[in-house]
């Protein structure tokens, strides 16, 4: 009589060894993460110190990291930053947050609203259903930034200038090294900056021009000696870009204002040493007078109502054939021929 055969077992090595596989990776994984996370917080404790002793003033709560194990998430609660020119933005809480796989592209994201100032101007409350910023390619000389705000409003607080728009479906800035045959070039950076369905203030001569309606505008061109931008002054970036000859080519874009629509083209704009715009940009306008006299009829001290009037006046024309202009940005002043509009845009 043969013995009874014994159950076949299967060798647990084989069981065990995708398990343990799986330990030995998320471990692994854990400890890049927890790494990475000490490596943000220092590397952010440093930056904060070399800013204060460079002129700014940055303050912060206390920093929380989160995220694991895909994510790296960083909390700054009361975050009040303030350049030396001072321009800053304060918020309840800025988050900023990177995949643990790819740390060189950041978000960061102001959940609660900002708080703008602007030098001697004063402060605005910014809010919005997005208002974020994201940066990538932290190791190229100029990394890829895009700020972007969502369907954002904006409020003077008390004591403070009025702000040029009251709320905004869309603003929109990138920039990015210039391209030449697919290559990036030495000291150029590309510039985008729209501009979607913005309502002006009240009385103002963005609702002027736009006829109590929206303003949309598109622009793009390339800065030249872009290195030189930074190393804020009193002044701020700009002053010290413009003193080594920094200035906008392949200026291009598209402006509709109410029932006013022009097509915008400059190959140079500069700035002088006042932080004003100078140089010309043409204009190939469909319907300008509407705009123009908008414009004049704003209840702001910046606008000169007689030139405007006289411009208005000067570029009724019959029809919807489209009109070329040419405004100047000269003295510190916006010309339209002999027309004097408004001061020239402001860089700092």
């Amino acid at each position: 009589m043969s013995a009874p055969e014994q159950p076949y077992r299967h060798p647990r090595r084989g069981i065990i060894g995708p398990f343990l596989l799986v330990g030995i990776a998320l471990a692994a994984w854990t400890g890049w993460w927890f790494y990475l996370a000490q490596q943000v917080e220092t590397r952010l404790e440093a930056q904060v110190a070399a800013l204060n002793q460079g002129g700014w003033a940055v303050h912060h709560g206390e920093v929380t990291t989160s995220g694991w194990p895909f994510r790296v998430r960083v909390s700054l609660p009361r975050t009040d930053i303030l350049a030396p020119s001072g321009h800053g933005v304060a918020a309840p809480e800025l988050v900023a947050e990177a995949n643990a796989w790819n740390p060189d592209h950041w978000v960061i994201i102001a959940p609660e609203g900002l708080t703008l100032t602007r030098a001697a101007k004063g402060k605005v409350e910014v809010t919005g259903d997005a208002l974020r910023m994201s940066i990538s390619h932290l190791r190229d000389r100029f990394p890829d930034l895009r700020l972007e705000f969502v369907r954002s409003t904006f409020v003077p607080q008390p004591g403070a200038e009025p702000f040029p728009i009251a709320s905004a479906e869309h603003i929109q800035l990138e920039t990015r090294p210039h391209l030449t045959d697919g290559a990036a070039t030495t000291d150029e950076l590309d510039v985008l900056f729209n501009l979607v369905d913005a309502r002006g203030r009240q009385g103002g001569p963005v609702e002027g021009a736009a006829q109590n309606g929206r303003l949309t505008l598109a622009l793009e061109g390339t800065v030249q000696q872009a290195s030189r931008l930074k190393g804020p002054d009193a002044a701020g970036l700009f002053a010290n870009w413009s003193r080594a000859g920094g200035r906008f080519t392949a200026v291009r874009g598209e402006l509709t204002a109410g029932e006013s629509r022009a097509l915008l083209t400059s190959d140079t704009l500069a700035v002088d040493g006042a932080g004003r715009l100078t140089g010309q940009l043409a204009l190939t306008a469909e319907r300008p007078s509407p705009a123009i006299s908008g414009l004049a009829s704003a209840q702001s001290g910046a606008v000169n109502r007689t030139g405007a009037m006289g411009a208005a006046a000067a570029t009724t024309v019959s029809g919807d054939q489209p009109v070329a202009l040419t405004l100047q940005f000269r003295d510190g002043r916006t010309w339209l021929g002999p027309f004097a509009l408004a001061p020239a845009p402001k860089l700092f």
